[in-house]
């Protein structure tokens, strides 16, 4: 379900609180590359039924205009002649059905081109959600933080009135309070364009804010068992489109071989003829047949062509194999890397973290530590608190990226 509710960090619009499931629902419904996409296939099916047509029969026809004997169009008993011949190509080999084969081949890669851009356009769908989300934390550790700070700005300026702080102290607090402010503006920045292509893929001109909802559980991701890469490879062969993809080519290409073999096989032409008068005898019906010798071109050298597709075929298709292993194996290795990173000690460290400078903000205004020393650790406070949100991420972003790379989502993200 889709909720609208006021958002805080959007100047008082509306947000459009996705899933991921909800959101990929609106993409695959109303993405236009996707429609456009589906056409191809749907033009692609058209040309197998074409294939498996038969040619149209061939009429042809001749009749007198003029003769001295007659004069203009005379057809009597006596005067006139017409020819009308009846010709149907009959194509031998099995070259009808090899030219539907290599339209059924066509039809399986634009598929698994459709599929292979469904999931290219899901990676970019979910990797921008999961930035928005990057960025709304951010956002708020810098909302926190400023919110603290102008509660003691205005506390400061009473402060200074009083005559308790000096000016140049009072100067500090509100710079730091600027800095974070200014900081926080190229947050939203980075936001903007973010929003843009999130409502560009999901063909959405709507003027709310979308919210992305993800339910994994942090701590669950750090102690994700990843299965292992023989699993992995096993499922991204079965599934990722530009394996198949390579495999429907090296098809394509086998079968185009047999088709070619197979244009070098003579077609006949077979019919019947009428002729009135120019035959020895008068209304003369006769049977006709018409094949061409094959001597001089057997079509050889589209047969020699095809062949060396075939090999070339073969090699592109080992090496995406070999790419989708490197893939594979490389995004494992990042998982692992920030599972490493990322552990329960630190989110507790990172809980603890705002616990301390609550403290530290209060044994400031205790007057217990320095100006300094507040600021010192209000700049340590925010890098920290960035810098873990920057490797929790990872962490999710690895997770995304190993699905993208197998093709099927092995982790459960929404």
């Amino acid at each position: 379900m889709i909720f609208l509710i006021p958002a805080p960090d959007c100047s008082g619009a509306d947000t459009l609180r996705l899933t991921v499931t909800e959101s990929e629902s609106i993409f695959l419904q109303n993405n236009l590359s996707l429609l456009a996409a589906r056409y191809n296939i749907d033009a692609n099916r058209a040309l197998i039924r074409q294939a498996k047509y038969w040619d149209n029969p061939v009429l042809s026809t001749d009749q007198n205009i003029y003769d001295r004997n007659g004069g203009f169009f005379a057809h009597n008993g006596t005067n006139g002649q017409v020819y009308v011949q009846v010709m149907q190509l009959i194509k031998t080999a099995g070259k009808r059905n090899k030219a539907a084969l290599l339209a059924q081949d066509n039809t399986n890669i634009t598929m698994e081109q459709f599929d292979d851009l469904v999931r290219t356009l899901r990676f970019a769908l979910i990797s921008d959600l999961l930035e928005i989300e990057h960025q709304l934390k951010i956002k708020r550790v810098y909302d926190a933080e400023i919110h603290e700070l102008q509660t003691l700005v205005a506390g400061a300026d009473a402060q200074l009135k009083a005559g308790n702080i000096s000016i140049k102290d009072n100067i500090r607090i509100k710079a730091l309070l600027f800095n974070l402010q200014n900081e926080l503006v190229n947050v939203d920045a980075q936001i903007i364009p973010l929003q843009s292509e999130v409502k560009l893929l999901l063909k959405s001109s709507d003027s709310s804010f979308i919210l992305p909802v993800f339910s994994y559980h942090l701590p669950d991701l750090i102690n994700k068992q990843v299965p292992s890469k023989e699993e992995l490879l096993q499922v991204a062969d079965s599934v990722r489109p530009d394996i198949k993809i390579a495999s429907a080519q090296l098809e394509y290409a086998n079968h185009n071989l047999s088709y070619q073999k197979a244009l070098a096989k003579a077609d006949i032409s077979i019919g019947t003829e009428y002729d009135q008068r120019s035959s020895y005898s008068p209304d003369y019906v006769g049977l006709a047949v018409v094949f061409p010798l094959n001597i001089l071109n057997r079509n050889q050298g589209n047969i020699a062509s095809a062949k060396y597709v075939i090999k070339q075929q073969q090699a592109l298709y080992e090496g995406q194999v070999s790419q989708v292993e490197n893939d594979i194996s490389s995004a494992v290795a990042m998982v692992k890397f920030y599972q490493n990173v990322n552990n329960r000690e630190q989110l507790d460290f990172s809980n603890q973290y705002d616990t301390v400078f609550q403290n530290m903000l209060t044994s400031y205004k205790q007057r217990q530590v320095s100006l300094l020393e507040f600021i010192d650790f209000a700049d340590a406070y925010k890098d920290t608190k960035l810098k873990l949100l920057e490797q929790h991420t990872g962490l999710v972003k690895a997770f995304t990226e190993l699905n993208y790379q197998v093709g099927k989502d092995v982790i459960n993200l929404n």
